[in-house]
């Protein structure tokens, strides 16, 4: 778990001068702190989302101006601000109060496309992770620490105890929610980590009082379902997103075979399948053969026909004014991403349910990649692939080193759905 800088005498003593003119109405220094997004005057895009996370952490309010230089962030200066902005390599401009008028009447133009979002309070964000997974099987985790931005890892035990609701934002780490070891029997049985991950499993499910660990990932599926629906914010990538639906679709049937569970699958499983309550798939096929490495037809993994160098996702341009939520999860330098493999790269859309926003997709090849939606008061969001910035990430292979990718596009949509949680809320116009 990360740390980051807490408030010290210096910067509230600074908080309490701006406060204290901001309640005589008189008029400030005329310097705001702009963290430009664009793609040429930002040197880290990755830590500028620490540093926003830092400042409204400290309690100082950040203005996320929608489209405007890819999504830059402007604050009242702070001397503190300036310095972690130095210590922390984020590029920033002063500007003065005449500048912020230009920029704010710019933006309130109805011909452009921007609009201003106000960020007040920081997240509490949980990681859903096993304890014994190495920190950088998880693109999240990886970039939550690059960026410097806290996070609780929980597991399991913590969300069967009813710990969810302590928490703004729900990342689900590349789980396999159906109870099938991530369908690694074929290649892996024999390994000594397979082993040692399915006896974990297995006791922990017990220790829970389920006699199968499909059933209690089930209980956990369930549990995460009652969070969102209550207002929590759902984040999920690769295994997570599919895996997730097809346990919610199974809940009063058997899709395990017995190497999984010691029984046999229910022969007509795929016929039991309920998609009222999924998230995003319906009418999707459940594959069957415990030998292979797939779910169902939701990944198109294995019948994608492309090659890395011409892999690439376009991101939606959506308006800022009136669609403000898919707008803050888009903002970005480019609206063209590289594509990236995953156990589940990207979804196939005829298996979309209609009430789903897709935000990015590789049209040619049917495929979503980038998709969100409204459960009860909360929202999810799934992200298809594994590491935005390892095309192929295999089991084993070294950790991404983000400090060679400080610019990644990739990995700023995940960063958009940390903050996301932060924005004040806005009505939608009318």
């Amino acid at each position: 778990m990360t740390t980051v800088i807490m408030n010290n005498q210096t910067f509230n003593s600074k908080i309490f001068i701006f406060s204290f003119f901001l309640l005589l109405g008189l008029p400030l220094i005329g310097k705001s702190i702009l963290i430009p997004m664009d793609e040429n005057n930002q040197k880290n895009h990755l830590k500028s989302y620490g540093i926003a996370y830092w400042i409204i952490q400290n309690e100082v309010k950040v203005n996320w101006l929608l489209n405007y230089r890819g999504g830059s962030f402007m604050c009242e200066f702070l001397e503190d601000i300036e310095k972690e902005c130095i210590y922390r390599g984020v590029s920033y401009e002063l500007v003065s109060s005449e500048d912020v008028n230009s920029i704010l009447n710019n933006i309130a133009q109805p011909q452009n496309n921007y609009d201003i979002i106000e960020l007040e309070k920081a997240p509490k964000i949980a990681v859903y992770s096993p304890q014994n997974k190495q920190p950088w099987d998880d693109a999240v985790t990886l970039v939550l620490e690059y960026a410097e931005i806290p996070y609780d890892v929980i597991y399991d035990e913590e969300i069967l105890s009813n710990l969810l609701p302590l928490y703004d934002w729900l990342h689900l780490h590349h789980e396999d929610f159906t109870g099938q070891y991530g369908k690694f029997y074929r290649s892996f049985k024999n390994a000594p980590w397979y082993i040692e991950q399915k006896k974990i499993f297995e006791k922990d499910a017990l220790a829970q009082g389920y006699d199968k660990v499909s059933k209690h990932k089930l209980a956990v599926v369930n549990k995460i379902q009652e969070y969102t629906a209550g207002g929590g914010f759902l984040f999920a990538m690769c295994s997570a997103t599919d895996t997730y639906d097809i346990a919610i679709s199974a809940q009063t049937t058997d899709i395990c075979e017995y190497m999984f569970d010691g029984d046999p699958m229910d022969q007509n499983a795929q016929n039991k399948l309920n998609f009222f309550e999924t998230f995003a798939f319906e009418n999707y096929e459940i594959i069957t053969d415990p030998n292979t490495y797939e779910y169902s037809n939701i990944d198109v993994t294995k019948t994608r026909k492309i090659n890395e160098e011409n892999d690439f996702f376009t991101l939606f341009e959506f308006s800022a004014k009136w669609d403000p939520i898919p707008t803050m999860l888009c903002q970005n330098h480019v609206n063209i991403i590289k594509g990236f493999i995953g156990q589940t790269t990207a979804f196939n859309k005829d298996f979309i349910k209609a009430n789903v926003l897709i935000m990015g997709e590789n049209k040619s090849l049917n495929e979503a990649r980038y998709i969100h939606g409204e459960f009860g008061k909360g929202t999810w969001t799934f992200y298809g692939g594994h590491d935005p910035e390892d095309y192929k990430h295999r089991i084993g292979d070294p950790k991404t080193e983000l400090a060679l990718y400080p610019n990644s596009p990739g990995y700023r949509l995940i960063l958009n759905n940390i903050l996301f949680p932060a924005a004040k809320k806005k009505k939608r116009k009318t």
